[in-house]
């Protein structure tokens, strides 16, 4: 029965996460909303797949102990002391502002100070597996405000330690129970034993297993250490997660770290999924119901008030100005740590079951917020941006070819122009891009290509040609449109993002359409079939056959590619076709003895 359950619960999970994940990025909405609507679906509070509460409990606390483990591992101590002004001086005021805050509101609510200071202290720290997704699908942990704001999860990490052990402290002694000093002092000795047995033990332990030869134990090790932690931490009266935590930080500094990482790298998306869907699940519906308005107010509150204060603190931790509100939604949700901060308080007397519940489910649904935020935050940032900095002055006398979009393409096009003696205007609409471009003497102006007053300034009635590589398809396809009904006589050059782009071009009349990566991935090809020992000119004439026929195909869904059914057809019989050519073609360089003269 209990191996029959097991599997049903990993069925629902992991089908759960198949088909929210998926939707909700397709919405734009990140993956981490995707999994804890999963939860929130599949809870006891949802349509109820997963019923038993105390095998949700076990669940969620497997995910944060796994988790956490894979955060510890990251944490080594070198680059801990390389960071430590972000870390410790960044880390150390925003903890205390927040908190100070954030504990002022909840007494206002209601709180004894004695929760208000624990819950505020919980409350202080983010999620660090939603901010450092978010920052690397963003390309944003090597930019200044990405590496302020991985010090500051760091020294949130850190400072977890000693809030778990002094959290007990605050709560009232019952009869039969231990002392709050004694607690402390258990949590402090756990602890430091911990360290003593990282310190002397677990090297020589990895050493002895290296010379096993056997990789898999490295793995088997690790999860053996992290029991062993999580249990030592039980027994002395902290969390499990605190202990997983503080064993990757003992592998951290350990020579067979990356062996370690190597191994577990492939679960680590993975387990990070399977923890948000345990937050999900263990948000509490019918405390929802049961105080809407006080649990609203919580999540606003928090969100807001972490957001504002991290806004006001931006310009002491370094960040810019334009950045600032950037900074606020990435450290705006509750963490993973609090979720452990809140079991050790209510385990303490200090928060009761209402508000540990209330709490809890308020932190789960401000993890939701994160990717929304960042959104709202991207649209607004744009339009700002528009609007706040007005199109240049652009002398454009003598201009030849209009490049719109001086990205990675626009670039390489605009580069060879140049070294050719072209006169080309430029226009981009990044003003970060722009000012850095002008640093190496490109003459790059701001403003949107898809404005007719800017092209005319930048001497679209006498110029030759405009060159389309603009990322955004939409705005692509806007100055296409544009440009052949104000200004016939350019000739158009235009980038393709994929077929579908492609096909709106072509439609459009636009006789020069380049896909943007099709030419790189023929000639990777090609060299691909040298190096299989084809003949260079037998693979080039291949890659051509593929490129005629290929073309021929799209060509033929131009005036269909709008009628669905019609597409699809074409391009299968399209493809028949391609695949018939070039055996033919190959069986045809056979009989003739392959090629020769070219080599």
């Amino acid at each position: 029965m209990a191996e029959g359950s097991l599997i049903h619960d990993a069925i629902v999970y992991l089908a759960a996460a198949v088909v929210c994940v998926p939707i909700a990025a397709r919405l734009g909405l990140g993956s981490v909303i995707g999994y804890l609507v999963a939860g929130c679906l599949i809870g006891p509070s949802g349509i109820g797949l997963i019923r038993e509460a105390q095998s949700t409990m076990h669940f969620a606390e497997f995910g944060v102990v796994l988790m956490l483990f894979l955060i510890g591992l990251e944490l080594d101590v070198k680059r801990l002391m390389q960071m430590r002004r972000p870390v410790f001086l960044s880390g150390g005021l925003q903890m205390a502002a927040c908190a100070a805050a954030l504990a002022a509101g909840l007494l206002a609510l209601g709180l004894s100070w004695q929760g208000a200071l624990a819950a505020g202290a919980g409350l202080a720290m983010s999620a660090t597996a939603i901010a450092i997704q978010t920052m690397t699908e963003r390309n944003l942990l090597n930019a200044p405000v990405g590496r302020t704001t991985f010090g500051i999860l760091l020294f949130q990490d850190i400072s977890a330690i000693p809030i778990m052990a002094l959290v007990p402290l605050l709560g009232a002694e019952v009869a039969g129970a231990e002392p709050g000093w004694l607690q402390a002092a258990k949590a402090f000795g756990a602890i430091a034993g911990v360290f003593l047995f990282g310190r002397f033990l677990t090297r020589p332990l990895m050493r002895l297993i290296a010379r096993s030869d056997v990789r898999e134990i490295f793995t088997a090790f690790a999860l053996l250490l992290v029991i062993a932690i999580a249990e030592a931490m039980t027994l002395a009266g902290l969390s499990m997660a605190l202990g997983a935590f503080l064993a990757g930080v003992l592998l951290a500094s350990s020579e067979y770290r990356h062996a370690l990482e190597a191994d577990i790298a492939p679960f680590k998306g993975l387990l990070l999924g399977l923890f948000f869907i345990a937050i999900g699940m263990s948000i509490d519906f019918a405390l929802v119901v049961e105080a809407p308005w006080l649990l609203a107010l919580l999540v606003i509150g928090l969100v807001a008030i972490k957001a504002v204060t991290m806004a006001l603190l931006a310009p002491m931790l370094g960040v810019a100005g334009r950045e600032r509100w950037l900074f606020a939604a990435l450290l705006s949700q509750g963490g993973e740590f609090t979720f452990v901060v809140f079991g050790v308080a209510q385990k303490a007397g200090v928060l009761s079951s209402r508000w540990e519940a209330l709490l809890t489910a308020a932190v789960a649904l401000s993890m939701a917020t994160t990717p929304l935020l960042m959104l709202l935050h991207e649209r607004l940032t744009a339009h700002r941006a528009r609007e706040e900095r007005e199109a240049d002055t652009i002398e454009a006398e003598g201009t030849e070819v209009i490049v719109a979009g001086f990205g990675r393409y626009g670039q390489i096009v605009s580069r060879l122009l140049l070294a050719q003696g072209a006169r080309i205007t430029v226009l981009d609409h990044s003003p970060d891009q722009i000012d850095l471009i002008r640093k190496f003497g490109y003459k790059v102006f701001y403003g949107d290509a898809t404005r007719l007053d800017l092209l005319e300034a930048a001497g679209a009635h006498g110029a030759k040609l405009l060159v389309v590589a603009i990322d955004d398809v939409a705005d692509s396809l806007a100055l296409v449109d544009l440009a052949r009904e104000q200004f016939p006589q350019l000739r158009i050059v235009a980038r393709a993002r994929n077929v579908r782009h492609w096909l709106e071009l072509t439609e459009r009349g636009v006789s020069a359409v380049e896909r943007e990566t099709f030419e790189s991935a023929l000639r990777t090809g090609r060299a691909a079939l040298e190096t299989l020992g084809m003949a260079p000119f037998e693979a080039r004439e291949f890659a051509d056959g593929f490129r005629r026929r290929n073309l021929a195909t799209l060509q033929s869904l131009v005036p269909h590619f709008r009628d669905e059914a019609k597409s699809v057809a074409l391009a299968k019989s399209g493809r028949q076709e391609l695949e018939e050519n070039l055996r033919r073609d190959r069986e045809a360089r056979s009989s003739h003895g392959g090629s020769e003269g070219w080599q």
